[in-house]
């Protein structure tokens, strides 16, 4: 099986085009069920986040897979295939493997080295095992690449500056409107990302007021960090007594318009929806507005290029080591049926030896039958192990089929010792 990955970020894409591809939690599992329907895709896994929206599957096509993948992707978001190939990036085995441990460390994010990344990741990979889409080949790139992200920001000076979206986003804003000590911050929604701008906000000395649809998700926010709850259908209300507005919701439309903020105290707003939750022509009012948009147009990271390079190296190493390990085990099964091929030579000369020496005792018997066993393990240690070495480093040599063509190894039979698919 190989690994595909077909990916829409804000390095392909517009923030309105990534917008027609977002989706939350539920929509995203039922797309990967989806993909599964395909003849070509054996498992499915799909990351939708604020600024990316990618598949990755185990296929046995490459071709057929992309065709496949690409197809749903583009009507899911009423797009032709052309249009959709123009806005992606597709990667295949070795990049594909290259491409998730750095999307994993942050390395491919819109902030270099934020690590909200990571429980993305994280929640991407149990959502699709709890569904049963992921099988053996995601499930062991995923635990790795979290791995991998975890290195990245304990090991490394990219990982371990705590920057983030919301990091970012606060230091645009307060670049134009200043700091948000003392300010009245009202933050809209109760997710992840809604969360960690409410702790930012709080321990930065601002007054905190959530408000979301489920308002215990609201209170148990604002009961966290000290702040304050108000029902969903305040939030008129609540943009009248705001200085800063923070929103990140799933909502498929626009939550606050223009005229939801006029003769409002509010002064500037960080939006990190997708789709957007505010309106763009808020700034008509002198309101400062930091979206996703906005992100990417101004964003100027604070990671140097010496520390960034030092973080793709451990990636690098980190997929070096992983390919190999993976190309050992595409070995696995060939000297697994080749030690069954010995196992049964050794079984029919001991038939000829009872059928030429009936007078043999079993204990005798026994011996000859040790002695002959232990000469073929002997055999066929050494080059059963050089080969899954040389396997692990090298690329392009396809030491499995070498292995079946020496011995003249039955590939059905190697077929029968491979392990099982994972059900549907």
């Amino acid at each position: 099986m190989s690994i595909l990955v077909l990916s829409v970020s804000h390095k392909t894409a517009s923030v309105e085009f990534l917008s027609q591809l977002a989706m939350d939690a539920p929509g995203a599992a039922k797309f990967a069920d989806e993909l599964m329907t395909s003849e070509h895709v054996d498992e499915a896994v799909v990351l939708s986040t604020c600024n990316r929206t990618e598949l990755y599957a185990s296929v046995s096509r490459f071709h057929g897979g992309l065709e496949d993948t690409a197809g749903a992707l583009a009507r899911f978001a009423g797009l032709t295939v052309g249009e959709l190939q123009n806005r992606c990036a597709v990667y295949f085995d070795e990049g594909a493997v290259a491409h998730t441990f750095g999307v994993a460390s942050g390395l491919d994010s819109l902030v270099v080295g934020e690590s909200q990344i990571l429980g993305q990741v994280r929640a991407a990979l149990t959502q699709s095992q709890g569904h049963g889409t992921v099988g053996t080949v995601l499930n062991s790139l995923f635990q790795q690449a979290i791995r991998v992200g975890k290195r990245v920001h304990t090991e490394t000076s990219v990982g371990s500056a705590g920057r983030s979206l919301v990091t970012a986003a606060y230091d645009l804003l307060a670049s134009r409107i200043g700091d948000l000590a003392g300010r009245r911050v009202l933050v809209v929604g109760a997710g992840s990302m809604a969360t960690l701008a409410a702790r930012t906000a709080a321990a930065a000395g601002a007054s905190v007021i959530c408000v979301n649809r489920t308002y215990a998700r609201a209170h148990k926010l604002a009961e966290a960090i000290g702040g304050r709850a108000r029902e969903w259908a305040e939030l008129p209300a609540a943009l009248g007594t705001a200085d800063v507005v923070v929103t990140c919701t799933g909502a498929r439309q626009l939550l606050i318009s223009r005229a939801e903020l006029t003769g409002t105290p509010v002064r500037g707003i960080v939006d990190l929806a997708l789709p957007a939750d505010v309106a763009s022509d808020v700034t008509d009012l002198g309101v400062e507005l930091v979206n996703l948009a906005r992100l990417v147009e101004d964003q100027v990271d604070s990671a140097t290029a010496q520390q960034i390079d030092a973080a793709r190296l451990l990636v690098r190493s980190e997929v070096a080591d992983f390919l190999g390990l993976r190309r050992a085990a595409t070995v696995a099964p060939t000297v697994v049926a080749l030690r069954s091929m010995a196992s049964e030579v050794v079984a029919a000369e001991m038939q000829r030896l009872d059928l030429r020496v009936p007078e043999l005792t079993q204990r005798e018997r026994d011996e000859v039958h040790r002695t002959v066993r232990r000469v073929v393990d002997k055999l066929l240690h050494a080059p059963t192990v050089r080969v899954q070495e040389l396997a692990a480093d090298s690329a392009s040599v396809d030491y499995a089929a070498a292995l079946r063509e020496l011995f003249a190894l039955d590939p059905q039979t190697v077929a029968a010792v491979m392990s099982p698919e994972v059900p549907r």
